[in-house]
């Protein structure tokens, strides 16, 4: 996938991370649960409204809670994406056979330093619509 430019990063040391957010096993606990981890571990920069979308894939499962997060760490792209999952296992995440299947807690890039890096925001809406309502909301301030 070739990086695109998805918003404009502010001239720091620290870099800028959109984190999509999903779950659908108990998701507003889990999904508490991950912010407040995030925000005592992290800078939170900040974070869309909750959305619940229907699942995409595997169907034979309950609805999901997105939602986006911007976040500053002094931490490398690939060290921060192994410490999301950390959270996740934190949060009781069991990687099983089915990709799309149930989870307590799906972190995952959306962006660095302002360069999109996961398809998932021009492919999936439950990624994109709290993406741009994070980025529009902190374009504002």
């Amino acid at each position: 996938m070739s990086q695109s430019r998805l918003y404009a990063q502010p001239d720091t040391s620290l870099h800028e991370c959109v984190i999509s957010l999903g779950s659908n096993i108990e998701p507003e606990r889990h999904a508490a649960e991950a912010l407040d981890i995030l925000c005592h571990e992290c800078e939170l920069v900040g974070r869309s409204r909750e959305i619940v979308t229907t699942p995409v894939g595997y169907q034979q499962q309950p609805d999901f809670l997105n939602a986006a997060l911007l976040v500053r760490t002094r931490l490398s792209m690939s060290d921060f994406r192994a410490y999301l999952k950390d959270v996740e296992d934190r949060l009781g995440r069991v990687r099983g056979p089915i990709k799309s299947g149930p989870r307590t807690m799906d972190l995952d890039i959306v962006a660095w330093d302002g360069e999109l890096v996961d398809e998932g925001y021009l492919n999936h809406d439950y990624v994109r619509v709290p993406v741009d309502e994070l980025l529009s909301a902190v374009e504002r301030k």
